[in-house]
Parts: C-alpha cells; structure tokens; sequence
C-alpha cells in the first residue's frame, strides 16, 4: 500500500517541486497540500497522512507548533522538516519532537528523494550539514546514559511520559496525549520516580527539564 503523503509550505513553488518528485516515486501518494499552519491541521485530521513534510516558518502556526498539535491526534504519522534554519537550536527542537527526517531546503533536491525513503521505512535521515550536531547529541545522550544508567531500566510508555514532562506538561495534559488516564500517568511519575532514585514530582519535573535535549 502507498505511504500517504501531505505537504506543509507556504511557498507554491516549493509544493510543486515536492509534487513533482513525489509523482515520480513509486509507493508513495500526495494526498494534500497546505499553505499555512492551521489549515494543514484541519487537513491532516481529516486525511490522515503517513508521513507529513513540514516547513518550520509558516503563517498562523509554525511547524514545531503545527507537529506538536498533531502528536495529540489518535493516527500514527512521521514528519520530514524542510527548512533554511541551519542553527543547533532548531535541530535540537526537531529531535525532541522525534521528527524522522530533517533537511535544508537549498539541498531538498538532493536529499528530499532519499529522506522520503529511509522515513518511509522507519529510519532516520538528516542532511549532511547536520551531522556534527547529530554527534553533539549522541554524545549528550550517551553522557545522560553514564550518569544515570537506570534509564535504560524505564518502559517506552515511561519514557514518553518523562518526554512530555520535560515539556513542561501537566499529567492531565500528558493523559490527554497519550489517551491513558490520570491516575495511569500518575503512577507512570512515581514508576519513574523511583527507577531513577528522584524524591519528588518537582525534582522529577527539574530533572526532565535540564536534560530535555537529550531524552
């Protein structure tokens, strides 16, 4: 079956490029384009797309914004980011948000071919450019990892909930996201808590908090 695929520029001219090379792959279908934040929203609900190519400046909501709302949408998508941004603290924000794919627009024609393939199987691709803040990164998680090797203890579950509490996220907000009650995030906290020897949902939060570039 095709991989559904839906674009987010607010520059026409982009979009067609992007179409364009979609309409010359085989297993993938364009099913939707949009110009602005909002209405790619709206759009995705409805056509709930496999992967979603985002732009990070767009008008009424920016791409961060944009995948961030449709991560509290019940289908399952991965998110390719087109950008001119070539600074850390972009990438660093992508990767937080588990974005598979992450490329530079002035080298889209090179690498969007290749991203959208590797995203469609599940893998990661970056362009080139990235690859020393990608090590910066690796190097920070394996760092975390020495200092507290119990993460490795916490379930998947567990590390989306430490994920969204070092997004500053309520447990009703992170209920809300995940579609598990309260009371089941609460004991995710405390499950948590304990696993990494933390006294304390404000420690928990702090903890989170300081080392959010690297969960």
């Amino acid at each position: 079956m095709a991989k559904k695929i839906f674009i987010v520029d607010d520059h026409p001219i982009v979009r067609q490029g992007l179409i364009k090379i979609i309409g010359d792959m085989t297993g993938f279908e364009l099913v939707g384009e949009a110009g602005d934040g909002a209405e790619a929203l709206k759009l995705c609900e409805q056509l709930k797309p496999d992967i979603v190519v985002v732009d990070i400046s767009l008008p009424s909501m920016n791409g961060f914004e944009l995948i961030r709302h449709l991560n509290d949408k019940p289908f399952t998508k991965d998110y390719i980011v087109m950008t001119m941004f070539k600074e850390e603290e972009y990438f660093d924000e992508a990767l937080e948000l588990n974005v598979k794919g992450y490329i530079l627009k002035e080298s889209a024609g090179a690498d969007f071919k290749k991203c959208l393939q590797e995203v469609s199987l599940g893998k990661y691709y970056f362009s080139p450019e990235f690859s020393n803040n990608l090590a910066k990164h690796t190097h920070a998680a394996t760092e975390l990892l020495n200092k507290k090797p119990s993460l490795k203890l916490l379930t998947a579950m567990e590390l989306k909930v430490l994920k969204l509490i070092s997004e500053n996220k309520t447990s009703k907000e992170i209920g809300e996201q995940l579609h598990i009650s309260y009371r089941t995030v609460q004991n995710h906290r405390a499950h948590i808590c304990e696993k990494l020897g933390i006294e304390g949902y404000n420690t928990l939060l702090q903890f989170a908090i300081e080392h959010r570039h690297m969960l």
